[in-house]
């Protein structure tokens, strides 16, 4: 039996012919050193709405980034045709560096991570004080991931009419988290829209919260020519509201700039993700007394130098227990 090697160039040598009649494949992919730069706005079942300068382009991923998946908030590279016109698709070729990203996971239990949202500079949660009541479990889990992330969390307290907001305040006084308070009637004629502004100026701002607490209604109000359907029911035996945001979308906010970012209603928030020695970041007052910490200290223990920290009088003692109650939400459902 003859046997030729890599190149051989025998006449009787047949080669198989190229069936779909296109170029053979090469592991030699281009640099697309032309491509230009834009923001994923939003994801929609594949397709990708990308702002590409001033126009908004409809862009797929190549197939070339395998199973790198681009999400809202995303800076990406983009070839193709980025005319904007009506059925032009573009590619998507890059995924560039991401500053912070907001995950999740299904539960505590799911290995599956699910990156929400990438490049926000803040968590905006949203908080209904009454119907539906509070659940400040969801609220602890969402401060953890964002500080997780590298996001600053920011609460955002709505229907103060309905009840007060003096106690929910009061758990999270030692945690400076910012926050306003909003009313239905007093947010809809625009008298606590200036505070809202405030603190969206010049940032881009992920919105979370559980449905049927009015973040829809808030993002309609900051951003009114991009209405989005609100969540117009809450079911009166569980308290829960309708889904109406199906999908992540970024939008633009012209009088301060900036973005803020509207994203389903959750109804839980797994941490499974979560690395409990990024959640001490946040607390500055306290990661010194970390250094005498055994290893792999879980910073609620009967060993934790925190504890000799704050008792010296290095912090107060109710940031440690805040750390240690942000801690422990992993342990506990948002429910509870």
């Amino acid at each position: 039996m003859r046997r030729y090697g890599k190149n051989p160039d025998e006449d009787d040598i047949r080669v198989r012919p190229n069936r779909k009649g296109n170029r053979p494949r090469t592991h030699i992919r281009p640099k697309h050193e032309d491509a230009a730069e834009g923001m994923v706005l939003t994801v929609d079942r594949g397709r990708l709405t990308v702002l590409v300068d001033d126009r908004i382009v409809m862009a797929m991923k190549a197939r070339e980034l395998g199973r790198k998946a681009a999400v809202v908030g995303d800076r990406v590279a983009v070839v193709g045709d980025l005319s904007g016109k009506k059925d032009t698709l573009a590619r998507i070729v890059r995924i560039g560096e991401r500053t912070s990203v907001l995950r999740r996971t299904a539960d505590d239990d799911d290995p599956y991570e699910r990156v929400v949202v990438a490049n926000a500079d803040q968590l905006a949660i949203v908080t209904a004080l009454a119907d539906p009541e509070p659940r400040p479990r969801l609220i602890d889990r969402c401060v953890v991931a964002a500080y997780d992330g590298g996001l600053e969390p920011i609460l955002v307290l709505t229907k103060s009419d309905l009840a007060s907001a003096d106690k929910i305040l009061e758990t999270y006084a030692t945690l400076d988290i910012p926050y306003v308070v909003t009313s239905r009637e007093e947010f809809t004629d625009g008298a606590e829209l200036a505070r809202v502004h405030e603190l969206l100026d010049g940032k881009i701002t992920a919105f979370v919260g559980h449905s049927g607490v009015g973040k829809t209604t808030l993002v309609n109000a900051l951003v009114p020519e991009e209405r989005r359907r609100t969540t117009g029911h809450v079911n009166a035996v569980t308290g829960r509201g309708r889904h109406t945001t199906t999908s992540a979308l970024a939008l633009p906010l012209a009088d301060v700039g900036g973005w803020v970012i509207d994203t389903p209603g959750v109804r839980s928030f797994g941490l499974n993700h979560v690395d409990p020695s990024r959640v001490i970041l946040a607390f500055p007052d306290l990661e010194p007394g970390t250094v005498d910490c055994p290893r792999g200290c879980s910073h609620d223990e009967k060993d934790c130098a925190l504890d000799a920290w704050v008792a010296d009088g290095h912090a107060d003692p109710q940031r440690l227990y805040s750390l240690r109650r942000l801690l422990a939400t992993r342990e506990r459902r948002e429910d509870d």
